[in-house]
């Protein structure tokens, strides 16, 4: 999986975050790691970064009617504490002319360049690497499966954001291609299966393991942990 140029299509999305997460978006009330998988999805779709716009120009709005609050020197010193601390979603490369806002590794996975990730496999179908992101609640990563694959039935026990990258997948409840945005809560169980005639690659964020629902996969279950922060 080398890399690709890709010009990204904002008007592909078909499935995309509910009013409420883009509203927390917008409020920067999510996690890093929600956040970050919604501003992908936001750069391949113009309807939600107009809709974000919106919100944020709207809580601006409120925001300066209210009074001011003063700020203790605790919070100063947090602020500057945190300074030296290294950047999540850290990539380096020269950026190039007209390159848009996209923190840079999202940027180089939506481009197709994943040369130096380290993959470990899970089944015959998926594979998976973790990305840091410094969010010590929720697990960044980066899913491959493989053409034709298929997930087994799982779960999640908590809830999991899903963005594709490349390629697709589909399970019960629809198809879903790049720039699409997929919410699943702890109570939905799927399979999802990659379309036949290309590898799938999708950024996946979730706050608990996934479990497996079938009984040829359990024992997979006791293994799994979140790879957070």
């Amino acid at each position: 999986m080398g890399h690709e140029n890709r010009v990204v299509d904002k008007t592909m999305a078909k499935h995309h975050p509910e009013l409420e997460l883009l509203t927390e978006h917008a409020a920067g009330s999510l996690s890093l790691a929600q956040a970050a998988c919604i501003s992908a999805h936001l750069n391949y779709c113009d309807c939600c970064s107009r809709t974000v716009a919106r919100l944020q120009t709207i809580g601006a709005a409120m925001f300066e009617s209210l009074d001011p609050e003063p700020v203790g020197d605790a919070l100063l010193d947090r602020v500057l504490a945190r300074l030296d601390e290294e950047a999540p979603l850290c990539y380096q490369p020269a950026k190039r002319k007209g390159q848009d806002a996209t923190p840079a590794l999202l940027s180089r996975l939506m481009a197709g360049d994943f040369s130096d990730l380290v993959w470990k496999k899970v089944t015959d179908a998926l594979r998976i690497t973790p990305i840091r992101t410094g969010d010590p609640q929720f697990e960044f990563s980066l899913l491959h499966i493989k053409a034709g694959g298929e997930i087994p039935h799982h779960d999640h026990r908590g809830s999991e954001m899903t963005l594709v990258l490349q390629g697709g997948f589909s399970d019960d409840q629809g198809s879903y291609h790049p720039g699409d945005f997929i919410y699943r809560s702890a109570s939905d169980v799927h399979a999802p299966r990659a379309f036949a005639n290309e590898d799938c690659l999708c950024l996946a964020v979730i706050d608990a393991p996934l479990r497996f629902t079938g009984w040829k996969y359990r024992w997979m279950n006791p293994f799994l942990r979140l790879q957070a922060g």
